[in-house]
């Protein structure tokens, strides 16, 4: 299922920048927060992450020049560091937590952090939120 996932969401996720100019935090991050849809603490975490390691690159560029594909390395060595510190740093001390916080996939926050430079916050999160809901009614409903 996860293979059908990603599937559609680089099928989605294409025609979505193509046709409407909206990019969806990487081809295959949709697809995988569809994936996870059921855990939405794994989300959440993993949104948040996204936004931490935006706002970090941000800090960065008043130092570093970074653009381009050097910004594309940068949020996604940021974005293996900041998922190895949450589950094996900050995890330990929110064990008693329920709820399964961890985040989805290591490069999938650093792929919509990356996105987030293009088009904003907002409006990736949402574009990405709205194309993992789509997949999902698709995995659901048997259509592919």
């Amino acid at each position: 299922m996860l293979h059908t996932a990603i599937g559609i969401s680089i099928v989605l996720g294409f025609l979505f920048s193509e046709f409407l100019g909206i990019f969806t935090g990487g081809l295959v991050s949709a697809g995988y927060l569809a994936f996870y849809m059921e855990q939405p603490w794994r989300l959440v975490s993993t949104i948040v992450l996204a936004i931490v390691i935006y706002l970090a690159t941000k800090g960065l560029q008043k130092f570093i020049i970074i653009y381009g594909r050097r910004r594309f390395m940068v949020v996604v060595l940021l974005s293996l560091i900041g998922t190895w510190l949450v589950e094996q740093r900050l995890y330990y001390y929110l064990r008693f937590v329920e709820q399964d916080i961890r985040v989805v996939g290591y490069i999938i926050p650093g792929l919509i952090a990356n996105d987030m430079f293009k088009q904003g916050i907002i409006r990736t999160v949402l574009a990405v939120s709205i194309l993992a809901i789509v997949i999902r009614l698709v995995l659901m409903l048997g259509i592919l």
